[in-house]
């Protein structure tokens, strides 16, 4: 590098004239000497204010999986930690992990000519952690980085991408999809189930052919509301299990902000075509309504994005969310299942283990306005009674059921309709 467009340099200056950027800057140097000595590039150093999650995220993937991309150069400190003890837990087990330390690693992807290390400087006064790129040249950067985008799109869709927005921002997890739910696991009317799925179907299609030939834009949402328990969440599952694309949810919250709309979107755009699942929809905070319209209207804030908005209170979402094309498409009233779907629904379960056809059909008749919420808990009710006595009476069990939720109904769901209502409602302050 050169000397001559340096204005400090921890070589000739001393550490009682700038404490915190000698001891930072001695370190940097240092791996950038390390680097030398072990791959012969003098590599700069470069700031990142736009992929760095991606980067560290692709990074522990690739530590994960034993990747031949990347190679240990050394640890930074010498009596630091060098790895980490982590948990992964599924419905069943959970399997402790011994993975290598981001922290204190100077890691290099050789194909590419770069370096990572995530650096801590400890001083009297605490720690601070700062994230070190090193390349060999701009060019080099740019291509690794198209590398880290590819590979995430690559491995997310093994994976949900949870998007919550916090005090501090939007907090960014990934899940592995620990419970897989199969298309024939949803139970819906057949002309509705059939249109949803083309529509997802011929989004996600490798040339998106169709939307090319009629010259519609690349783009769709569709908004899923009924009373809870009816399957939305379960048909939002069997989309994320059935595609070969990413799936990512997004967690509205009180702290939901113009910040965190347009900091999703930007996120989710790198990743595109994937669905974006908005869950809850109507709990958009009222004061932030405009800009999550106007980011829906954008002429690219949607391309190549998928998006599925859920909502258990259809009449608090506010008709501007509707009423324009480009927002939400279409609307599908997931509804309480009908008398053929709650026998497929308790056939599926294979309740015939436990009852008679005839049994079944009492079931099926005593059960009308039942969610599949509902006839869950009645199935696990039926098989613990007939796990311990033999023998089972349906009459009293649906009885139960039904005086919980006319319960329910009376304190909790008329309640929540008469009071004022928030996000996107017409009986909004504003």
């Amino acid at each position: 590098m050169n000397s001559n467009h340096v204005l400090f340099d921890t070589k000739v200056i001393e550490r009682k004239s700038f404490p915190y950027y000698f001891d930072y800057g001695k370190i940097v140097s240092t791996l950038q000497e390390k680097l030398m000595e072990e791959v012969g590039i003098d590599f700069f150093l470069y700031s990142d204010e736009d992929t760095s999650n991606e980067i560290w995220n692709i990074l522990e993937e690739d530590l994960k999986e034993v990747s031949s991309e990347i190679q240990l150069i050394s640890h930074i400190y010498k009596e630091g930690e060098t790895k980490t003890i982590s948990s992964n837990h599924t419905d069943k087990t959970m399997e402790l992990i011994v993975k290598p330390r981001i922290e204190n690693g100077l890691y290099y992807y050789p194909n590419y000519q770069v370096a990572l290390a995530k650096l801590k400087i400890y001083q009297s006064d605490g720690e601070a952690t700062r994230d070190l790129i090193f390349a060999k040249n701009d060019a080099c950067l740019v291509s690794f980085l198209k590398y880290v985008l590819k590979r995430k799109r690559d491995y997310i869709k093994n994976y949900v991408t949870i998007f919550t927005d916090t005090e501090d921002g939007v907090e960014t997890e990934i899940d592995s999809i620990t419970t897989l739910v199969s298309r024939e696991d949803v139970f819906l009317e057949e002309s509705l189930k059939r249109e949803i799925y083309r529509s997802i179907d011929e989004f996600f299609s490798e040339s998106s052919e169709f939307f090319k030939l009629y010259d519609i834009p690349y783009k769709r949402g569709i908004l899923l509301y009924g009373k809870p328990g009816n399957g939305k969440t379960t048909l939002v599952k069997s989309i994320a299990s059935s595609i070969n694309a990413p799936v990512a949810y997004w967690q509205i919250t009180e702290f939901t902000s113009s910040y965190t709309i347009k900091e999703v979107f930007k996120s989710v755009l790198k990743l595109t075509p994937l669905v974006l699942v908005i869950e809850d929809i109507d709990s958009m905070p009222s004061s932030v309504r405009s800009v999550f319209l106007n980011v829906l209207d954008g002429a690219t804030s949607k391309e190549g994005i998928f998006i599925i908005g859920t909502t258990n209170y259809p009449e608090k979402i506010d008709p501007a969310l509707m009423n324009r094309s480009g927002r939400f498409d279409r609307a599908y009233e997931i509804k309480v299942p009908t008398k053929e779907l709650r026998y497929q629904y308790l056939v599926k379960k294979n309740i015939s283990r436990i009852l008679s056809e005839e049994q079944i059909q009492n079931v099926v008749d005593s059960t009308k306005d039942f969610s599949y919420a509902q006839l869950n808990e009645l199935y696990t009710s039926i098989a613990l009674e007939w796990h311990y006595e033999q023998k089972v009476d349906i009459a009293r069990l649906c009885t139960d059921l039904k005086a919980l939720q006319h319960k329910q109904q009376k304190q909790a769901w008329d309640r929540e309709l008469a009071e004022s209502s928030i996000g996107f409602s017409r009986f909004s302050d504003d």
